[in-house]
């Protein structure tokens, strides 16, 4: 299969910016998903269509506190197959009594971290229906 040669770029074009010109040209650079500031200027010079990146800012309020909600149910659950491994290894059933306790306390933090997630979640669909 022949390699398609891309023809380099042999001419330079020059211009003068004031400093506020080129921070609003940067700006705008950074919304688009062209990744060298150079396409981005070809495609505006050359009338080209720019992909630009819209943010939703209430799903990224969601992601960030789901991804933090995440790494604690992931520690809640290593936690809790800890203690079911040790219960099984207790030579003396009346051990299990302190290890039953204990358990409720974990299963009641893991409750109110469901609790707060499925409340963020409501949020977030209250949100967006609106829309």
């Amino acid at each position: 299969m022949k390699r398609t040669e891309i023809p380099n770029r042999a001419r330079k074009v020059t211009i003068r910016l004031q400093q506020a010109e080129y921070d609003e040209l940067v700006q705008r650079f950074t919304t688009t998903t062209c990744r060298k500031f150079s396409e981005y200027i070809r495609d505006v010079l050359m009338s080209r269509p720019i992909t630009v990146r819209h943010r939703n800012q209430s799903a990224d309020e969601f992601l960030s506190v789901a991804l933090k909600l995440k790494k604690e149910l992931t520690a809640i659950g290593n936690n809790h197959n800890q203690v079911i491994r040790k219960m099984h290894l207790l030579q003396d059933k009346r051990d299990l009594v302190g290890w039953i306790a204990g358990q409720e306390s974990i299963q009641n933090h893991l409750l109110e971290k469901v609790k707060e997630l499925g409340e963020t979640m409501d949020k977030i669909y209250q949100i967006w229906s609106r829309k």
